[in-house]
Order: structure tokens, then C-alpha cells, then sequence
């Protein structure tokens, strides 16, 4: 068991939890809305992006993004792409890099610099162990474990391959 966190519970990052909460690992879903925090503990289900899905018992749902992250083995960054810069700014207080691998499922570019989402992180946070999994995936489809394939990059080989074994499954098939 991995003790992971997901980092945005919007439709993919819901989604993300689900997938690797059915393997079962340990999942933290954080939200910065508190009142989003509160609805997903008191009905299990993201009733806004992915209603009629019911989240497991082994996924945690917090507003706190340090205590969200503080034991997390691997964090993923599921936020939107528009909320990518100021979430890995406020995520440098709390990351160990030296530790922690991040991985961004985010998709898209910085609206403003049109920098890729991996220089917008890499930028915020030096020296970090990142990887970067992105595919022709959709959190409705991921969620109801409909069949899809993604491919994971990162600079070092070992830390690809941890993201490939923590996501693969027979749903979920990930390359390198």
C-alpha cells in the first residue's frame, strides 16, 4: 500500500483518487474549498463532476494542503491547468523532494507565460522528482473503469516507472 495524495477534487483529480484508491492504497483528496472538503465526507461522491460514484472508504478527504501531503509516498497534482503555478508555489512549503515524487495530470498550458505545466512546477519547486502522466483519458471514463491507456515521462527512469506500476492496472494501462 502506497500512501498517496491528490492534490484538486475536481472530475479528474475524483477520478485519479478512485483509480488508485481500487488498488488499494491509501488516498487523501485535497480541495482548497473547504465546503467541497465537507460535501465529499458527508455523501462520498463528487455529486458536481462525477455523481452517481461512490468514493471508498480508503480515500480521505482534506482542505488542508500540509497535512494533506505530509506522509504522502507520492503526491499527484490533478488541478487544473489555470491553477497549476499557484498550487506548486504553496506545495514548495510543504514538499520533501528528496522524498516525495509529484506527478502532474494536469493537461494544458500556463495561460500566461504558455510555458508547459511541467516549467511552471519545475520553476516553483527545485529540485523536485517529477513525472508527468497524461493520455486520451477522461474522469468519467476512468472513474466508471472504462479501458484507456496513458504514457508516463519523467528526467529519471526509476521514478517513471514507480508512476507506471502505481496507476497500471486492466483499465488503466500506462507506458514509459
Amino acid at each position: 500500500m502506497t500512501k498517496i495524495s491528490v492534490l484538486g477534487s475536481g472530475g479528474w483529480g475524483t477520478a485519479i483518487a478512485l483509480l488508485l484508491a481500487s488498488k488499494g492504497n491509501s488516498v487523501k483528496l485535497w480541495s482548497f474549498l473547504e465546503e467541497e472538503t465537507k460535501e465529499l465526507t458527508e455523501y462520498r461522491e463528487n455529486k458536481r463532476y462525477l455523481p452517481g460514484i461512490e468514493i471508498p472508504e480508503n480515500v480521505e478527504f482534506l482542505s488542508d494542503m500540509e497535512e494533506a501531503v505530509k506522509d504522502a509516498e507520492v503526491i499527484v497534482s490533478a488541478v487544473p491547468s489555470k491553477g497549476v503555478a499557484g498550487t506548486s508555489a504553496a506545495l514548495a512549503k510543504y514538499i520533501n523532494v528528496k522524498k516525495q515524487i509529484l506527478v502532474s495530470v494536469s493537461k494544458g498550458l500556463d495561460a500566461d507565460t504558455y510555458k508547459r505545466l511541467s516549467e511552471i512546477i519545475k520553476e516553483n519547486i527545485p529540485g523536485v522528482r517529477l513525472a508527468i502522466l497524461s493520455g486520451p483519458s477522461h474522469a468519467e471514463e476512468v472513474a466508471r473503469k472504462m479501458a484507456t491507456t496513458n504514457v508516463v515521462a519523467a528526467d529519471e527512469k526509476k521514478v517513471a516507472e514507480k508512476v507506471q506500476d502505481l496507476f497500471m492496472c486492466d483499465f488503466f494501462r500506462v507506458y514509459i
